[in-house]
């Protein structure tokens, strides 16, 4: 698959997710502000429910002292009347009699007439009592009932308005009122807090837990007593501490969503990650290709010039050419092999774990070895090879033959990269830092690129040089060093500058 091609799948994925991603952050923000206002309206039909029920209370109380006031008003009037009644209804009937007996006769005759006539004239007279008394009765409850309330109304406005609002209110009912129209509006655990504000802004009340400094938006008010004149109104203020916690636990929802979606970016990224990582190893591997066709076409063409030369029998005359051309042959064999060991190094990429034969050695006895079979190699290209053994706890834990074949790497890659017009200088260090061995190879060589600092440690990884084969090698001898170094748990980092040289860093646990 060609990079433009992986380039073209990344952008339409990444543009896919974070199209998804923000409508799915859309749409949370939508819900949390709709959710909001719910809240809002909740608590705005509770505390205006708290402000009818608490006038209520207080027409309530008015009320029952206007009836207990006209009841005691109306019991006289009614006694007075009674006792009236009775007295005009004596003195009629001794006149009646009085007069009657005047013009009629004898009493005897007129108590006869009297009880003759209650049948019909009496009994009509009494029934058009009853009634008039009935109406009398229902209009007089009308004018009470419209006199208790002007009476209710009047001291509402002119009396209780003017009393302060702590001796109109009691805070523990208040409290009491604003937890039942919570809960019946669905909200019956949510904890709050309150204060009340008479007309100068003071507080004349305020719960436990109610903050002395606020948001306005967490805080919730309402008029009490709306009624009253103006510039006499009351204020109560409720404030709702775990109102943000309230509103997400209502949407949890989201949780899942999120983390799917959290699921898939980190599956996007791994999977671009991989296929980048695949390219560049396919890259890497056509290199290494073409590098080991070339390494391995030279002697295999020396080997074979070498044989045919053997077919001639003038070669078998001469002794000195005889020899040169075996040597030659015994040359290139060996070459060839240790580029096909090389190839075979490859095999230890494969193991999690290299299999070790550990020993305790001195390093700065092995780096005074080294140096010595080494020196002769860089003074043949008038080089020099200096070290420094400030390590005084020098024994580590190793595989010989591996790190040996480290260092002596690191010192290949010195002499490859020398500079070609300036002698090259070589030192090997060790020092101790703690419980750690420091053991450092520096060089005045071409240096290398940060970029290409963070990648010369990966397998057929070569610094580019383009088509020109001046440096010999397959990519695969760093990566066999920081693969022995990190078995023996350690750890090797390079520094450089180009043209200032480089330093290769190993640090090892001391034994």
């Amino acid at each position: 698959m060609r990079k433009i091609t992986i380039w073209i799948l990344a952008v339409v994925m990444f543009a896919t997710f974070f199209t998804l991603l923000y409508l799915q952050v859309w749409y949370m923000q939508t819900n949390l502000y709709f959710r909001t206002q719910q809240f809002g309206e909740q608590i705005a039909r509770s505390l205006f429910q708290v402000m009818r029920n608490l006038e209520r209370d207080q027409a309530l109380f008015f009320l029952e002292q206007v009836e207990q006031e006209r009841f005691g008003d109306r019991n006289r009037m009614q006694q007075q009347m009674t006792e009236s009644y009775i007295a005009n209804q004596h003195s009629d009937s001794i006149n009646v009699q009085l007069n009657r007996s005047d013009d009629w006769g004898t009493p005897q005759q007129i108590f006869g007439q009297i009880v003759a006539q209650r049948g019909t004239i009496a009994g009509t007279q009494l029934g058009i009592q009853q009634i008039q008394s009935r109406r009398h009765q229902y209009e007089w409850d009308i004018q009470h009932e419209l006199l208790q309330r002007q009476e209710v109304v009047h001291r509402i406005v002119n009396e209780a308005s003017i009393l302060p609002i702590e001796q109109r209110v009691d805070f523990n009912i208040l409290r009491m009122h604003i937890q039942n129209e919570l809960a019946y509006v669905g909200l019956p655990n949510i904890p709050f807090n309150f204060q009340v504000v008479n007309t100068d802004n003071q507080v004349v009340y305020q719960s436990p837990g109610f903050p002395m400094r606020y948001n306005r938006e967490g805080v919730y008010s309402q008029i009490l007593f709306p009624n009253d004149p103006p510039g006499r109104s009351n204020l109560l203020r409720v404030f709702f501490p775990t109102q943000q916690e309230y509103i997400r636990r209502e949407m949890t929802f989201f949780i899942p969503s999120l983390l799917l979606t959290s699921i898939l970016l980190i599956t996007f990224l791994f999977t671009i990650f991989i296929l980048f990582r695949q390219k560049r190893l396919s890259e890497m591997k056509n290199d290494f290709v073409n590098n080991m066709t070339h390494e391995l076409k030279t002697p295999v063409s020396t080997i074979s010039l070498a044989a045919q030369m053997l077919k001639d029998d003038s070669i078998l005359k001469s002794p000195e050419v005889f020899k040169h051309v075996t040597g030659v042959i015994n040359d290139e064999t060996k070459r060839l092999s240790f580029q096909v060991e090389k190839v075979l190094q490859m095999s230890l990429f494969d193991r999690q774990k290299t299999t070790l034969k550990l020993k305790e050695i001195d390093v700065n006895d092995l780096v005074v070895n080294i140096a010595n079979t080494y020196v002769l190699k860089i003074e043949k290209y008038g080089g020099k090879l200096d070290i420094d053994l400030q390590a005084e706890e020098s024994t580590i834990n190793v595989d010989e033959m591996h790190f040996t074949n480290v260092l002596f790497n690191l010192l290949d890659n010195a002499l490859k990269y020398r500079k070609e017009d300036v002698p090259l200088e070589l030192m090997i260090r060790t020092k101790n830092e703690g419980n750690r061995l420091i053991i450092s190879v520096e060089d005045n060589g071409i240096g290398i690129k940060k970029e290409d600092a963070k990648k010369i440690f990966d397998r057929f990884y070569r610094v580019p040089t383009g088509n020109i084969h001046d440096v010999k090698g397959f990519g695969l001898g760093l990566a066999y060093v920081k693969k022995i170094v990190e078995d023996l748990n350690g750890t090797i980092r390079v520094e450089g500058e180009i043209g200032k040289g480089s330093k290769f860093i190993i640090n090892l646990p001391v034994a």
